[in-house]
């Protein structure tokens, strides 16, 4: 057993055995280790923020546990594939470009990396995604799924479906997606999805999955540019006197793991036509007039349905039917981010 795996044994026997006291010398025997390294590893799961009780008579009591990190993250969360494993980083420039980097080289499949701060978060269609410490949820999941890479849109919009799904199942606030990735309260965006593929003409080697919720920022603290076309949780429910009900980060995040896990396993066992059938249920731009701005055109339809691998069904102004793959579609009439 590492070191690191010391403390979080020391960690566990005392989520286990709270709100008793645990002694030294009982934590010394059952982890063969001195009373002295003991205190060490004490004294380092303070450091990290943990808040516990010591008495020279009679030990150690864990009085305050929730803490954001990998070992909580990860503590009996249940999942087959995703989140298996941890990486936390308090900081780091994009956790998809971290995710892409350690995919290259290898990293399992499943894996999610959860960052505190992103100095260079991004975005589709390579916006910016503002990423201060502690203000949001930061994650990337590395995915390896046996699928051709025409279908990987799916898996967008499946992530899309399991944040809605949370958000509304934790909080009672039921939220809108709009095509393809984006999760909207109130016409304002609160969770953005980018989804980025390692891929050969007939097969996908890797994909990194990566999610941002705002969290808790206030509506003044974004920055000019996302005025009225972002919110938080915990600015949105402040406004509509549901404080009470956003659940901390922590849960937040272990809960879209799980989700994830949920979805992800359906879209592998061909299960995909549930997903969008929610999707539908969640979406704010079907039925209605849409403007869709490419790279080389931009002009109006209304939006119809979405196909089985996830394009967008748009009805032309001439009445002919059109598939829309990428670009951006927005609401027309609508003042907020659509």
């Amino acid at each position: 057993m590492q070191g690191g795996d010391k403390k979080y044994e020391i960690l566990r026997i005392l989520k286990e055995k709270y709100p008793e006291f645990v002694s030294g010398e009982e934590l010394s025997r059952y982890l063969k280790i001195s009373r002295t390294a003991v205190w060490k590893y004490i004294k380092s799961l303070k450091a990290d923020g943990y808040i516990l009780e010591a008495s020279s008579k009679i030990g150690y009591k864990l009085v305050e546990s929730c803490i954001f990190n990998g070992y909580e993250i990860a503590c009996d969360l249940g999942t087959d594939i995703i989140g298996k494993k941890i990486l936390y980083l308090k900081s780091v420039d994009s956790t998809n470009n971290y995710g892409k980097k350690i995919a290259s080289e290898g990293a399992e499949e499943g894996l999610a990396i959860v960052a505190g701060s992103q100095s260079n978060g991004r975005g589709r269609l390579g916006r910016k995604w503002d990423s201060p410490s502690d203000a949001g949820l930061y994650l990337s999941v590395i995915l390896r799924p046996e699928l051709p890479p025409e279908e990987i849109q799916g898996i967008t919009l499946a992530a899309s479906v399991a944040v809605a799904h949370v958000i509304e199942k934790i909080t009672g606030i039921k939220p809108g997606i709009k095509w393809p990735n984006d999760v909207l309260l109130d016409d304002r965006k609160v969770c953005g999805i980018l989804t980025e593929m390692n891929s050969e003409i007939d097969r996908v080697n890797f994909i990194v999955l990566g999610i941002g919720i705002n969290y808790n920022r206030r509506q003044d603290e974004f920055p000019a540019e996302f005025a009225g076309k972002a919110t938080s949780l915990i600015a949105y429910a402040g406004e509509h006197g549901i404080g009470m009900k956003v659940p901390g980060r922590l849960v937040l995040i272990r809960s879209v793991l799980q989700e994830l896990d949920i979805v992800y396993s359906m879209i592998l066992n061909n299960r995909t036509k549930e997903i969008l059938d929610k999707w539908r249920e969640y979406s704010v731009i079907l039925g209605r007039e849409v403007r869709i701005i490419s790279c080389t055109t931009e002009y109006t339809a209304a939006a119809e349905d979405i196909t089985a691998d996830g394009k967008l069904i748009v009805r032309c102004s001439d009445g002919n039917l059109k598939l829309i793959q990428s670009g951006e579609v927005m609401l027309r009439g609508v003042s907020g981010y659509v």
